[in-house]
């Protein structure tokens, strides 16, 4: 499947480019998972945002996959959201419209309000016409959120996960730095400690709403060989304790459920 989505400048949802996309529920069957879309801006309404477009013109301006589409539990009008993966982003714009002629083509009884919908289906030799558009030397070669090492530096310490067997070291991977991957699984698992329940926000107010650490169930160096990291499976929010507690020994590291009898336990022998 190909599909357009669209990333407004202005949008009810706090999403990350290349990492989360809310929509509404009528868009879930041009968004399953594996759909190969493309991303899409309108034209430019307020000029404050000019700065972090590519153009103040309708334009498309990366490619990306859908990852797994899942209900959005904050919502009252039923929205899902996806994630994203295999984001390339374009280094220059490719405008809507080429000599006049717009790339997606619009059914005679949708000239009037096609560009209402902020996801389109398209088929493949409209979605490869656009990506022909773009220069070979003018896409980036990060193939996830792009980022830099000092926005990466901010999410580390509630990212990471530790590897303190025979290797003895401190470990923090590409993977694990990357900030889409905690965005998701918080989206995903919420951001209270699934082991003990505790929740930042609740217990510190507004000033700690949204921290919580993000556990890596299998650490990355017990992997023989990298992998893409599926939030669902492989992340967990787990609250600074009980992070410290999963890899408390160099020789082990505590599987949830470990973790949640070892609480259950303590609280037993205090009744």
């Amino acid at each position: 499947m190909y599909t357009i989505i669209t990333e407004n400048d202005e949008s009810a949802w706090a999403d990350e480019t290349g990492a989360l996309y809310h929509f509404p529920k009528r868009y879930l069957k041009f968004l399953e998972p594996g759909t190969n879309v493309i991303y899409y801006k309108g034209g430019l309404k307020n000029k404050s945002f000019s700065k972090n477009r590519l153009s103040d013109a309708p334009h498309y301006f990366a490619i990306a996959k859908i990852g797994k589409t899942y209900p959005d539990k904050e919502s009252s009008k039923n929205d899902f959201f996806a994630t994203i993966i295999d984001f390339i982003p374009f280094e220059e714009a490719v405008l809507a419209k080429d000599n006049s002629k717009y790339l997606e083509t619009i059914p005679d009884s949708r000239k009037t309000n096609y560009w209402r919908d902020g996801v389109r289906a398209i088929d493949e030799d409209t979605y490869h016409l656009i990506i022909s558009k773009v220069s070979p030397n003018k896409v980036s070669e990060q193939k996830t959120a792009y980022i830099s090492d000092e926005i990466a530096e901010n999410y580390q310490d509630s990212l990471e996960s530790f590897s303190e067997g025979k290797k003895l070291k401190r470990y923090v991977t590409t993977y694990e730095r990357n900030p889409r991957y905690r965005k998701q699984a918080i989206a995903i698992h919420g951001n209270s400690c699934a082991a003990c329940g505790f929740n930042f926000g609740n217990f510190y107010g507004e000033y700690a709403e949204g921290f919580i650490h993000i556990h890596h169930i299998v650490p990355v160096s017990e992997l023989e060989t990298p992998k893409e990291i599926d939030p669902e499976t492989d992340l967990i929010p787990l609250c600074a304790n009980c992070h410290s507690v999963v890899h408390r020994k160099k020789d082990k590291t505590l599987s949830i459920p470990e973790i949640k009898n070892l609480i259950a336990y303590s609280s037993k022998q205090k009744v």
